[in-house]
């Protein structure tokens, strides 16, 4: 079968999973009923034992091209040939027609007679569960034999031969001829609404509607509100509908270097990553997301071993317990293995999460409604905690497995959680320990001028003792740590583009020379850094090559818009897919940019 380019996928979901959807009509990944839970197609992590859905032209040679339904996370995959065009139209239900968790595959002669290959060859359970196949009732079947499994309903409206466990078959259709497949998690005995005549096509206007209904609450009408629009839905799809946490990204042990080790399992819920999540969804308009996340925040506070403490991650339903293992029946994306599910960086110590948790409830408060009682009585614990516990080295944003430093991220985020403790705590009248906040909060400001600023480079550093520079850095001037003008910040923002910026591309730090991270090999740059450094050069007025660096960066998105977390010299997409970080990292540059542009013609 082959890999295709992690590029070459579109995704589709329901707020509850997504599948991966190549631009050759393949779907090559689908994890249900949760994001997190194990896959019944994993081709994109084993091209011959993974498991693949596929509507693809039977004849070799076909032009492809793929795009979404504007304003839709709706995927039309078109097929193009001198003889025939044909087109898939992939979407999973949302909301009211939602019955369970479903893909419909609507498949449509455009021009001349189109001939279609279709393939269903699920895998249940990370491809290491067997499973019958049965045909009934105009329906196959797929039992996992693992009791504990999610099964199958493929409604066919053609006649499918079953081979292998598999179910194949070949059809031509004429224009305007159609046919609409839905699989959908099923128990064998349940009827199904999708198998009722003209469910698809309701299923279909009901979803098309659902998202640009959502689509109209975003207030952002600035420059670029199409890539905007696009990385805001992106961001929706890895929203729990059910629990209210956000996962980083749709998918797991793609790799950071093809044939490296560096392959993660990103489908959790970060506290750091989610929370900024939330805070660009406030920034477009979006209040019901960031309440969610806030409301599910509070339930792992009550649920805490010690008071105000967070874990860094949570699985999407909030369990705590995310030990890594690998599956080493899986030969990983072109040979790139270990693939690992879990992950096990969840019990480190990151004393970052709550800068970025307290930033978003500061935001929240101050725009949409007061911090409620119950949740402040956390956020004060959260903040007691940080002032005691500041100096202590930990693992840092970049969660490195090579021993805990005194990372300056971490302690500039320990002044961030203590200034928004302080602010809502004035802002409300809030009982708290104001006077002890703020001097630690400034004994906080004056130890990274102290003992992170290299006077030789004349930049800040990494971490206390080096001379390494990091682009987690670049967040000082976007939390308010600095003035974005200021002298120390240019001349570190000047050391950050000589050492990790490659023609508008951003490498997190050099691997090799910065805080150990247990791993052998490179990786790429990292796209939300990019972002990151383009805001920077926003905010200290350097706007021409600020939109430069903008365009340039968004010429490395997919044929749809999506971008993953990393990308390697020659533009080539490393990492998970679609990665949240890169996303709402785009949405702020891009508005802080759009907004600067603007004062800027007046």
């Amino acid at each position: 079968m082959g890999y295709r380019p992690i590029e070459d996928y579109g995704v589709i979901g329901d707020m509850h999973s997504v599948a991966m959807v190549a631009i050759d009509g393949s779907i090559d990944f689908l994890c249900l009923p949760r994001f997190d839970s194990p896959t019944v197609f994993g081709a994109m992590l084993d091209d011959t034992a993974g498991g693949t859905f596929q509507i693809s032209p039977a004849a070799d040679g076909a032009r492809l091209r793929q795009i979404y339904l504007p304003e839709t996370n709706v995927l039309l995959t078109r097929f193009l040939s001198a003889d025939g065009v044909g087109e898939v139209t992939d979407f999973m239900p949302v909301g009211d027609v939602r019955h369970t968790h479903a893909i419909v595959r609507r498949v449509k002669g455009v021009r001349g007679r189109f001939g279609f290959r279709f393939r269903c060859a699920p895998r249940f359970d990370y491809a290491r569960s067997p499973h019958w196949t049965e045909q009934r009732d105009g329906a196959v079947f797929f039992t996992p034999k693992d009791a504990n499994g999610t099964s199958l309903r493929l409604q066919s409206p053609i006649e499918l031969r079953i081979e292998g466990g598999e179910a194949v078959a070949e059809f031509t259709l004429l224009p305007n001829e159609e046919l609409d497949f839905v699989i959908e998690a099923a128990s064998p005995n349940d009827k199904s609404p999708s198998a009722e005549p003209g469910w698809v096509k309701h299923a279909f206007r009901h979803t098309v509607t659902y998202w640009r209904h959502w689509v109209s609450h975003c207030t952002y009408q600035g420059r670029w509100r199409e890539d905007v629009i696009r990385s805001a839905l992106a961001l929706k799809l890895l929203t729990s509908e059910t629990y209210g946490s956000i996962a980083a990204a749709a998918t797991f042990g793609l790799p950071e270097l093809v044939g490296g080790e560096r392959n993660w399992d990103y489908r959790y819920t970060w506290i750091r990553d989610a929370s900024l999540t939330a805070a660009t969804f406030l920034r477009l308009g979006f209040t019901k997301e960031p309440r969610a996340f806030i409301e599910w925040v509070l339930e792992r506070y009550r649920e805490a071993d010690e008071h105000g403490r967070l874990q860094i991650m949570y699985g999407i339903d909030g369990r705590r317990d995310l030990g890594e293992g690998v599956l080493e029946h899986l030969h990983g994306y072109q040979e790139s293995a270990p693939v690992r599910i879990g992950n096990g960086a969840y019990d480190q110590l990151q004393l970052d999460i709550y800068g970025e948790f307290l930033r978003l409830v500061n935001l929240y408060d101050e725009h949409v409604e007061p911090v409620s009682h119950d949740l402040w009585q956390h956020l004060r614990d959260s903040a007691d905690w940080v002032a005691s516990n500041w100096r202590r080295p930990d693992d840092g944003i970049w969660e490195v497995r090579g021993g805990q430093q005194e990372f300056l991220y971490s302690r500039l985020m320990c002044w961030v959680a203590l200034d928004r403790a302080a602010r809502i705590a004035r802002r409300r009248s809030l009982p708290a320990p104001l006077e002890r906040w703020s001097e630690t909060r400034d004994e906080i400001y004056s130890d990274i001028h102290d003992g992170f600023w290299h006077k030789e480079r004349e930049a800040f550093v990494q971490h206390r003792g080096v001379t390494t520079v990091d682009a987690s850095s670049l967040l000082m001037p976007l939390v308010g740590f600095l003035s974005p003008r200021e002298p120390r910040w240019l001349t570190t923002l000047r050391e950050l583009e000589r050492e990790l910026v490659e023609d508008s591309l951003v490498y997190r730090y050099r691997t090799q020379e910065g805080a150990p991270d247990g791993l052998t090999g490179t990786e790429g740059t990292f796209c939300m850094c990019s972002y990151w450094f383009i805001e920077c050069l926003t905010r200290c007025g350097d706007l021409e090559r600020a939109r430069l660096f903008f365009e340039k960066v968004q010429s490395y998105s997919n044929h749809v818009g999506l971008h993953a977390e990393e990308m390697d010299g020659a533009g080539r997409y490393l990492g998970n897919f679609p990665q949240a970080f890169t996303h709402l990292g785009l949405i702020n540059a891009a508005l802080s940019l759009d907004q600067a542009l603007s004062r800027h013609s007046r």
